[in-house]
Parts: C-alpha cells; sequence; structure tokens
C-alpha cells in the first residue's frame, strides 16, 4: 500500500472542539496579555530570527472576538462533519498541516516581496481547507448563508474562493490574508489528492 495513502485507524476524539477550545483559550489568553497576540502571529522577520513555531502558532490567535467567532462557527459547522466521516486522526493531520503550509506559502510572499512587518494571525487558511473538505465529502449538503439563502456545499466553496481571488487581484479588503485562504483551499486540494487520490473538481460540480 502506497505510504501516503495508508489509512489511520478510524477514532472520534472531538479534535474539532478541542481546537475550537484552543482558539478561545489563546484568544482570552491575549486579552490578559496582549504581547501573546504578537509571540503567536507569523511575523517574517521573527521567523527569519528562528521563531519557527509561528508557522503553527498563527492558526490559535485572532485579531479580535468577530474574527475569531467567524472562524470557530465554521470548524464547528463543517469541522465536526468532516471528523467524523475521515476520523479524528485524519482530520488533526489535514487541518494542521494545510494550517502550516498556507502560512509558510504566506510567509515566502511577504520575503519575495520585503513585507517583513506583517502581522499574519488566524484560522482561516486551515478553515478553507476545512470548506472544501465538507464539499467534497458532503456535494449535496445544502447550506444556509445568513440562515436565509440555500446553497450546495460545492456553491458556497466556489463562491468563497472566486471572491478571495478577485479581492486578491483588486486589493479590496485589505488587511485581509486573501492569499492564505486561497493556499488553504489549494493545499487542501492537494492533500485530497495525494492523501485519498480523490480530485475535489469531481465532487465540486457534480450535479
Amino acid at each position: 500500500m502506497n505510504l501516503f495513502r495508508r489509512p489511520f485507524r478510524y477514532r472520534n476524539d472531538n479534535v474539532a472542539l478541542i481546537l475550537i477550545g484552543l482558539n478561545i483559550g489563546v484568544f482570552l489568553l491575549e486579552q490578559v496579555y496582549p504581547p501573546v497576540k504578537y509571540y503567536a502571529a507569523l511575523n517574517p522577520g521573527a521567523v527569519l530570527n528562528g521563531w519557527v513555531w509561528q508557522f503553527v502558532s498563527y492558526m490559535f490567535a485572532h485579531g479580535n472576538f468577530s474574527h475569531l467567532l467567524f472562524n470557530m462557527l465554521a470548524l464547528f459547522l463543517f469541522g465536526t462533519q468532516v471528523e467524523r466521516h475521515i476520523g479524528s486522526r485524519e482530520f488533526l493531520l489535514y487541518y494542521l498541516l494545510t494550517g502550516m503550509l498556507a502560512g509558510i506559502f504566506s510567509f515566502l510572499v511577504y520575503w519575495f516581496t520585503g513585507a517583513y512587518g506583517v502581522f499574519l494571525l488566524g484560522a482561516s487558511g486551515a478553515i478553507f481547507a476545512v470548506q472544501l473538505a465538507y464539499a467534497t465529502l458532503f456535494p449535496n449538503a445544502v447550506i444556509f448563508i445568513w440562515g436565509i439563502l440555500p446553497l450546495r456545499a460545492p456553491i458556497m466553496v466556489l463562491g468563497f474562493t472566486a471572491i478571495e481571488i478577485f479581492s486578491s487581484v483588486t486589493g479590496i479588503g485589505r488587511g485581509v490574508a486573501h492569499l492564505t485562504h486561497l493556499a488553504g483551499f489549494a493545499f487542501g486540494w492537494i492533500y485530497f489528492l495525494i492523501r485519498f487520490g480523490e480530485n475535489p473538481w469531481n465532487s465540486l460540480i457534480r450535479r
């Protein structure tokens, strides 16, 4: 069996809920001791000085309550379902790996463009990967945007991706890490190709 496709033994340990708890815990710690945010957020200058843990820690730091709320709501709605389907170990690997790779990609972009003063934080890169996984595994699921507008999961994911591409190209929504979001989506896609031998496109365009 291909080493990259060797499955984990299935377990459901509610890792998504644990991740939510960790994110909330870090946010509360930021309120008590604000410098935590700057130790955790991914800063190119700090990484070049050896703070390599920021490739992972940036995923657990958030700029404000609404930033945390929307990311954790998405992790709860989509992540718990993905975890039940693929198992906790697979889900944890998927979440951390796609988020870390999105951080590394962002670091390289900042490095090559000379943006050494940027502080990248938030779980959005990994969340975009989770949303892709949800749409791939549950292509017929219907999501109600704002509790009103019904959209099939693949349409939602493709729509969000199109918005991120448009925003990145036009510069709309400055201060939002659109490239990190897209990188999370892209690395999630690659994960499905390598780990599961499945092309998400086949599910996203299924009618």
